[in-house]
């Protein structure tokens, strides 16, 4: 049984690999804490590591895209882009970079981010400060949520302590933003740092063309800037020696739901998605599907989830991808009907209403879910919903409406036998029990602050 935070997402445990293949470093990010049973300050990080390896020149610079480029490391806030690709491109921007590092982590069943910034700060801190040598930025910024006051302070404080003998080049500056599901995008950061709401923005222009400041700016995710720190210091080969020549290095996984042991743990990237689980100590009761990627994840039934391979090209064949990490195990007890009900709510509210998907479609297709799961549904309203859905993605300002489109398709396509169910029926038994993902609360409209 896993504690709740006040903003109702899992307390979950730290785990790590427990065979050994992650390389001669032990667990790579998650190796400190497990070396020590907490958090490294700076002295024990340099102890460790020692000082960032910064390039001292344009020819290091590029030779540092290079080695990012070589190590195969992809983003691991969701898209899994490739980061070099995103290195080089900033860097050959025009005016001076800005470099942000993302551990907005609106994700409510993620946890791998706040872990991070909680057990590794410098591993973080140093990936900022070498990407921006790398771009030529002249700041980092570090945009965490404001619900994580706690965190800022030890951040701030970490900052300082780089700051006294000059170990950064850059000056990091740390920002906490309003918390909501689109905060996390890469637009809503921009716009919030150039004085704006943290709401996403219509594009073009990207951020790597004109974002903070309107200058070229590279948006990562925490963990993505710590892999980094660890590919500048021990190179590309030793990245690549975890995971598959196609997807390389390790992961950090939120694993929840009806598993032994959940919490986060870090992987080899494109191991069979089974043994992932078994790191959790495997399922606690018999399955019935998994969610990968969270609220804007995909469904997969049991069977054919534990036999895939948790890496982006084997996932993309079945719809899915690995997203920011997140893996929840659903119980085959549960009504799969009521658990998506409940996100889609959730992501209805959770909308910056800038646009009619938001506005209108995506509160649509939740009503419809909530007349599927406990209302008395019809074939007219089925193929109502599977229209409406249909109709959400692609068609926003930002890709809210496509993450909750997809969430929303493949849960028709993998509850097919409940849907049957309801409509012949009604709702099940399991439609009343406790909820097996964690789902917060949303202020009302008039109470939710932007800026």
């Amino acid at each position: 049984m896993t504690d709740a935070t006040t903003d109702g997402r899992a307390t979950l445990p730290v785990g790590g690999g427990r065979d050994g293949m992650l390389g001669p470093y032990g667990s790579r990010l998650l190796h400190g804490w497990h070396a020590t049973g907490g958090a490294a300050d700076l002295d024990e990080h340099l102890r460790r590591y020692g000082p960032p390896p910064f390039p001292r020149s344009t020819d290091a610079a590029a030779r540092l895209v290079r080695a990012v480029e070589d190590a195969g490391l992809t983003g691991r806030g969701g898209a899994a882009f490739p980061t070099g690709r995103k290195l080089r491109t900033v860097a050959a921007g025009r005016g001076t970079a800005v470099v942000v590092a993302n551990g907005m982590e609106s994700e409510p069943a993620s946890r791998k981010d706040e872990t991070l910034l909680s057990l590794a700060p410098h591993l973080v801190l140093d990936g900022a400060a070498l990407a921006a040598a790398a771009v030529g930025a002249d700041v980092a910024h570090l945009c965490i949520p404001r619900t994580r006051q706690d965190q800022a302070h030890a951040l701030r404080e970490a900052v300082e302590k780089r700051r006294r003998p000059g170990l950064d080049p850059v000056p990091v500056l740390v920002h906490e933003l309003p918390h909501h599901y689109v905060s996390s995008e890469e637009t809503s950061l921009v716009r919030w740092l150039n004085g704006g709401d943290a709401r996403p923005m219509a594009t073009p222009p990207r951020p790597f063309e004109k974002g903070v400041g309107r200058r070229p700016t590279l948006i990562d995710n925490v963990e993505t800037l710590a892999h980094l720190a660890l590919i500048a210091r021990y190179g590309p080969g030793w990245f690549r020696s975890a995971g598959r020549p196609d997807a390389a290095g390790t992961t950090l996984v939120t694993l929840s739901g009806a598993l032994r042991t959940p919490g986060v743990y870090e992987v080899p990237m494109g191991r069979p998605l089974g043994e992932v689980l078994d790191v959790a100590g495997g399922a606690a009761e018999p399955l019935g599907s998994v969610l990968l990627g969270g609220f804007f994840g995909s469904w997969l039934p049991v069977g054919q989830a534990l036999r895939v391979p948790f890496a982006k090209q084997d996932l993309a064949s079945l719809g899915a991808g690995p997203g920011a990490g997140v893996i929840v195990a659903l119980p085959g007890r549960a009504c799969g009907l009521a658990e998506a009900a409940r996100v889609l709510g959730y992501l209805a509210a959770q909308s910056a209403g800038q646009c009619g998907p938001c506005r209108l479609g995506l509160p649509a297709v939740a009503a419809d879910f909530a007349d599927l799961a406990w209302g008395r549904p019809t074939q007219e309203l089925t193929q109502r919903l599977e229209g409406r859905v249909g109709l959400l993605a692609g068609r926003g300002a930002c890709r809210h409406p496509d993450g909750a489109s997809r969430f929303a398709a493949t849960a028709l396509r993998v509850f097919a036998d409940d849907v049957r169910h309801h409509l012949s029926l009604g709702p099940c038994a399991a439609a009343g029990h406790e909820p097996v993902l964690p789902v917060p609360e949303t202020p009302a409209p008039a109470d939710r602050e932007w800026r």
